[in-house]
């Protein structure tokens, strides 16, 4: 439901199964592989291998055959932890750096390009020396000059056109306190080529393109500076670990440190962390690990370790004993946050840690959830676990209510936490919460990024892998008494930090002024050796494969006019069961709210908090959801208690019991939901998008007004989920059960009418037209704007067009390796977030449009619209470009696979778009025949010289208007016209 606060938000919702035991005691054991030993252990249920090759390197690998690709991440043991106290941010930006290529791609011409490349470092040496702002700005000026003469060599986004080749997805890379991480989901017959291409990117990477990223940078920080999230929690480990990076630098880096750069810096940091024996490789997915390890041999063992490495220490932080208080200003809603610092990630007590997490805030039965939250007496209260390897944080977060006061939420939060010292809390409580942990764990295994961040986690914190693989046999080791003690010792009233979020306007943040930059060449007609060969190598092809929904589904009913979709679950002992109706927030607002506010009443015999629990208990859990045409009521979890957590579910839609005064309060929390969304920037440009697709009826403005939800009869509302039964439906299901075994349970406990009523006639939101342009505006004062550009002729959609306008999406603005990331960011360093899209509908009677998107500076607008409305009137073209993208969708298809309650999915959704079968295979069948002259055409068609309408969120006083004015006629909203309230 759109108007809701989502409370809890630190709070994972943990489910359970008491399926799954570990066989046996853990034992480690050895094994070889031709000639590389690697370790097991014995009751892992990731079957993972460790090896150490001679270099040092770790490589971590988990076969998981369910589609043919594999999640392949590379850590680095750093981050901004290691980060020069005077140089900060250095291992963030040489995280960006890393994608700019090495001495065998990413430049025409190495050796003619590197003398550039030193003179720029010289010079860079020098500006961070000056203090004078003409002098800076004229050595910046020859900076940017000298940059241009090296950027004739440069190959701008090469590394993510190898990517591309090789079908990856999700390219990417983070950097964290003691972390850089670089991301990549390949194909299972790329490995070879993938391996090629990091062996060299990580023991040759070339710094270049520096000015320009570093305007990324830039963007990302001010972004970071904006977001009163980021503030909050920096404050809060400063006051932990007062005299530690954790507390006394952040990763972006100090505004003054990221105006003065030094390369030479950057390639020192490089040279001592960036070894082998710091580094490990993570793999997950479907591959033969005596091959795989004798390809990463292949490509790192050369690589030379450090045979003195190291890193900064810093002195053990005094402890906390007594509370230690702060204040961060800003726009978004007041909260606070809370925490007790604890040791590092691989300290034992981090066991226990984790499960009282969950007693706390577990989303059902929790301390919290069930004192605080489900009895609404804030806005909401949850518990997360920031586990660093020096130091550990066990941090809640508050939201107060209307009027209701910091402290006051401070209090309620010290006496929930205050009882788990005095064991008064049900002795059921722990091992539910043991047992929703591993049917959390297990569920998370059919991720491969779980098992690789189970992988980054045991090498980062330097944790044995039987340590982290065991975890939860430890846990369910742990009795009451054992939490208890803990809490008293550990969890007390006088030996933890609170940062308190007030409202207000932030007088500390400084924009990095714009600097002079000339846009440096795209050079999208060169291509160096290195990417020919990785581009015209031969794989053993993929095969793919496309659903048949008549082979993968089964259709029936469970009785006259009860029709099913089952698909059957061979794997484990999960389930998810849906009812699906047909209408949804466009025919009736109330269900969304009446499914909301069953998360707060109980029935004639049981309190909410009884129903919570029961389902915890089940390992079950259930959800009741709305969108534009459907509802939806779920349940899942372990299916040998399918049968009672859906006599429950069906207890609660038919017998909930509201009452005045939780209905009141319920509104409460809805009307300062509403008032929160209005000061965060993300919900502003969300309601401005909408009102800018749909005009002034749309998705967010349709809604109650407070008093007519006052005015509701709240046992009438809370009826409304139980009639439901009486409306037609669709039972979806993937399970355990047997087709007869499922519609005799539905028989047996679905309620349903004898006569179905007529669904609420809808009144549908339509995306608006774009005949002219035009520009629309809200305010919201920050140092970046959110801008889009919208067109919409109304043309419906046609599955003939799926291949084109997926390849352009491919080739134009879907990733790095397009042509809006290289113009916008890559060559200019206009933007750290811009993209474009063509859209596809959800629903047959839909139009089909286009948006650009881009998060910019307020100075950078200008630059940004006229950057857009060129590659959109005249889109740069390069054969190798294309093919590229084409090569890379076409080995994307062949690796997918959908499977699971995704096939039940994917059939659905097709439906909506009147299709009763994939048009994948006509996709992928199509691509070959594609040239770049299509997309071409296809752009000059729909997108080029086209009426816009832009959609601008931001600060008219720091907006450049004359350009909007240029642009089209200016309509100005206000924060209450894009909300509705």
């Amino acid at each position: 439901m759109k108007s809701f606060l989502k409370i809890n938000s630190f709070n994972i919702i943990m489910k359970k199964t008491l399926l799954f035991l570990f066989a046996a005691l853990a034992l480690t054991t050895t094994a070889i592989a031709k000639d590389y030993p690697y370790t097991v252990v014995k009751g892992d249920a990731t079957q993972t291998r460790v090896y150490t090759l001679a270099n040092g390197l770790k490589v971590y690998m988990s076969v998981n055959k369910e589609k043919p690709r594999v999640q392949a991440n590379i850590v680095v043991k750093t981050g901004s932890r290691n980060d020069p106290a005077e140089t900060t941010g250095l291992a963030h930006y040489l995280e960006h750096l890393m994608f700019k290529g090495t001495k065998l791609f990413g430049t025409t011409d190495y050796t003619g390009e590197k003398p550039y490349l030193d003179d720029i470092e010289r010079r860079y040496e020098r500006y961070r020396t000056l203090i004078d702002p003409l002098q800076r700005k004229q050595a910046y000026h020859e900076i940017d000059s000298v940059s241009q003469l090296a950027a004739r060599y440069n190959i701008p986004n090469e590394y993510d056109k190898l990517m591309a080749s090789l079908g990856s997805e999700g390219s990417n890379a983070y950097t964290s306190n003691d972390v850089t991480c670089y991301v990549e989901n390949i194909p299972s017959n790329e490995i070879e080529n993938w391996a090629s291409i990091q062996g060299d990117r990580f023991q040759n990477m070339v710094i270049r393109g520096f000015h320009t990223e570093l305007e990324a940078v830039y963007e990302e920080k001010n972004i970071s500076m904006g977001s009163d999230a980021d503030k909050e929690y920096a404050a809060l480990w400063k006051l932990l670990t007062p005299t530690h990076p954790y507390g006394t630098q952040t990763t972006i880096g100090e505004q003054e440190h990221l105006k003065n750069p030094s390369i030479v810096n950057i390639k020192k940091y490089f040279s001592r962390y960036y070894v082998p024996n710091n580094v490990a490789i993570a793999l997950a997915g479907d591959f033969e690990p005596d091959r795989v390890i004798a390809i990463i041999d292949r490509h790192f063992g050369s690589w030379r370790p450090s045979p003195d490495l190291s890193r900064p220490e810093f002195a053990a932080q005094k402890p906390i004993n007594a509370p230690k208080d702060s204040s961060v200003v800003g726009q978004d809603a007041e909260n606070l946050m809370m925490a007790w610092l604890f040791k590092g990630a691989a300290d034992a007590q981090n066991d226990t840690l984790d499960i009282i997490k969950s007693m706390l805030s577990n989303g059902k039965a929790g301390l919290f959830d069930t004192n605080i939250n489900q009895q609404m007496k804030t806005q909401g209260v949850g518990a997360m676990l920031d586990e660093l390897h020096d130091y550990t944080a066990f941090i809640v977060q508050g939201v107060p209510l209307q009027g209701q006061k910091l402290e006051d939420v401070r209090a309620l939060i010290l006496k929930e936490i205050e009882k788990l010292g005095h064991g008064t809390f049900s002795d059921d409580l722990l091992p539910a919460v043991i047992a929703n942990k591993k049917l959390r764990f297990y569920s998370s295994l059919d991720d491969n990024g779980s098992r690789v961040d189970m992988m980054i986690d045991a090498f980062i914190n330097d944790k044995s892998w039987e340590s982290e693989s065991l975890q939860l046999e430890r846990q369910a080791k742990l009795t009451k008494q054992d939490i208890i003690d803990f809490a008293q010792k550990n969890l007390r009233a006088d030996n933890f930090v609170c940062v308190y979020k007030r409202m207000g306007e932030d007088s500390t943040l400084k924009k990095i002024e714009k600097p002079a930059i000339t846009p440096i060449p795209a050079n999208r007609e060169y291509e160096s050796k290195f990417l020919n060969d990785i581009r015209m190598s031969k794989t053993k092809p993929i095969q793919p494969v496309f659903i048949d929904f008549n082979k993968e589904l089964s259709f029936g009913n469970v009785k006259k006019g009860l029709p099913y979709i089952y698909k059957q679950n061979t794997t484990d002992g999960l389930f998810k069961l849906v009812f699906r109706y047909n209408f949804g927030d466009e025919s009736d607002l109330r269900y969304s709210y009446a499914g909301a506010y069953l998360d707060f009443i109980g029935t004639n015999d049981m309190t909410v908090s009884d129903i919570k629990q029961a389902f915890y208990k089940l390992a079950c859990s259930y959800k009741i959801s709305t969108d534009k045409k459907n509802i939806n009521i779920q349940l899942s979890g372990l299916n040998e208690n399918l049968p009672k957590a859906l006599r429950l579910l069906e207890k609660v839609l038919h017998g909930a019991k509201a009452d005045t005064d939780s209905w009141n309060q319920f509104c409460n929390l809805i009307e300062k939901s509403r008032t929160d969304a209005k000061t965060n920037q993300k919900s502003n440009f969300e309601a401005l998008w909408n009102y800018g697709v749909y005009g002034p009826y749309n998705p967010q403005r349709n809604d109650f007004t407070m008093k007519q939800l006052r005015a509701m009869d709240p046992q009438k509302l809370v009826a409304l989920p139980g009639s439901l039964g009486n409306y037609a439906h669709t039972v979806l299901y993937y399970g355990p059960y047997s087709e007869k075994q499922l519609c005799d349970l539905l028989l047996q406990q679905h309620k349903v009418g004898k006569v179905w009523t007529k669904d609420p006639i809808a009144k549908p939101y339509k995306e608006q037209l774009t005949p002219k342009n035009e520009v629309i505006i809200a305010p919201y004062m920050a140092k970046n704007i959110y801008m889009r550009q919208y067109h919409n002729e109304g043309i419906l959609w046609n599955p003939a067009k799926a291949p084109i306008e997926t390849l352009f999406n491919q080739y134009f603005g879907g990733g790095m390796n397009t042509v809006v990331f290289q113009e916008l960011r890559e060559t200019r360093g206009l933007a750290y977030n811009a993209f474009a899209r063509y859209l596809r509908p959800e629903y047959k009677t839909q139009p089909e449009s286009f948006y650009t998107h881009i998060i910019s500076q307020n100075d950078k607008m200008a630059d940004c619209v006229k950057v857009f409305n060129e590659i959109l009137d005249d889109m740069p073209q390069n054969e190798t470009a294309f093919e590229l993208a084409k090569q890379s969708l076409i080995k994307s298809i062949q690796s997918e696979r959908t499977t699971k309650f995704n096939v039940i999915s994917r059939y659905l959704f097709l439906r909506q778009l009147g299709l009763t079968h994939d048009y994948t295979q006509e996709l992928y069948a199509k691509l070959p025949t594609l040239t770049l002259q299509d997309i071409v055409d296809f752009q000059r068609r729909n997108i080029a010289r086209k009426p816009y309408r832009y959609i601008i969120l931001g600060d008219e006083k720091s907006i450049d208007m004359n350009t909007l004015e240029k642009l089209g006629p200016v309509k100005r909203l206000t924060t209450e016209e894009i909300f509705g309230y």
